[in-house]
């Protein structure tokens, strides 16, 4: 097993191995759907879901798939479940679905979602589940987080159509943080993306450095004077 593979299992995927901001994958849903909270929130879910469920289909799989076939299943099996989640948007939720557009069908072609689930062909089930879970944590996170900031920068609000993933009940969760009249278009633009992404990328990598800095030796404590001890004056006898 590769460093990689246990730092997935370990929670690697959701900071120190973030397919987004390590790995630096699927960077188009990243950047085309963080435009706001909303859509960014729905994908993100979407992305997890499929990333959970293939992972998991692999590992039960992977005692029964030659490795000269795993690819190709592994990219059956994501295939299947973002079709099925494709199907569960139009049924339940069709304006968000619009609202996504084909990047609800790309997800299949996401390339952090064929490494994790190639990853856990070599997995047991619940380091498998633990994998997928992470590294879909990491990509959503990135993602929520991006949306937020460019809805937040863009527009002054958040939550803006929330009621797309949360049915008619959450069109009064909008929250308008900056002034009415407020607006920023490069934020919600390509542009803002890469600036926020690479923003973004640029602290966690300051926070890393930060963190693997070595810490000066602390100081060596004065030892305390013996209780009942007496100080002795010592005299030159030679004079």
């Amino acid at each position: 097993m590769t460093p990689t593979d246990r730092d997935a299992g370990t929670g690697g995927g959701l900071w120190r191995n973030n397919p987004a901001l390590v790995q630096l994958l699927g960077l188009s849903p990243l950047l085309a759907m963080s435009r706001s909270l909303a859509t960014a929130l729905g994908l993100a879910l979407a992305t997890l879901a499929v990333l959970v469920g293939a992972s998991v289909a692999v590992a039960l799989l992977r005692n029964r798939t030659p490795d000269a076939v795993r690819i190709p299943v592994v990219l059956l099996l994501i295939a299947t479940f973002a079709g099925c989640i494709e199907l569960l948007l139009q049924a339940y939720r069709y304006p968000l679905y619009q609202a996504l557009g084909i990047f609800v069908p790309l997800i299949a072609a996401n390339g952090a979602l064929l490494a994790s689930a190639t990853t856990s062909s070599g997995q047991s089930l619940a380091r498998a589940t633990r994998s997928g879970l992470w590294t879909g944590l990491g990509f959503a996170g990135v993602l929520i987080l991006l949306g937020a900031l460019r809805e937040l920068l863009g527009q002054g609000t958040l939550g803006n159509q929330l009621d797309l993933l949360f049915g008619p009940g959450a069109a009064g969760w909008q929250l308008q943080v900056l002034p009415d009249n407020y607006e920023f278009p490069l934020w919600v633009l390509p542009p803002g993306a890469f600036l926020l992404t690479g923003l973004v990328i640029a602290l966690k990598n300051a926070i890393d450095l930060r963190r693997a800095a070595p810490r000066p030796p602390a100081p060596a404590p004065v030892p305390a004077p013996t209780p009942g001890a007496k100080r002795v004056r010592v005299t030159d006898v030679s004079r």
